[in-house]
């Protein structure tokens, strides 16, 4: 069985990918690197796994386990 069905926007095919997320928890924005990602190879969108999700979840949620941190400008348009 597939990870991943064909992109539901665009119909292309979805490969898996280790990627750097973004990711937001009450609040908070953390960067979350070696992500197992689905990926449209056609338009660019992402999608994760039942598990994917809940671990990225559980990750952010124990934030003071980060490897580092860096400082993110905050700007306005």
């Amino acid at each position: 069985m597939k990870p991943y069905d064909d992109c539901i926007y665009c119909g292309g095919q979805v490969e898996e990918r280790l990627e750097r997320i973004d990711y937001r928890y009450h609040g908070q924005l953390f960067i979350i690197e070696q992500v197992p990602t689905g990926v449209c190879r056609q338009c660019g969108e992402k999608f994760f796994t039942a598990e994917v999700a809940k671990r990225l979840e559980r990750v952010a949620s124990e934030a003071n386990q980060a490897i580092r941190t860096v400082a993110v400008p905050v700007l306005s348009l």
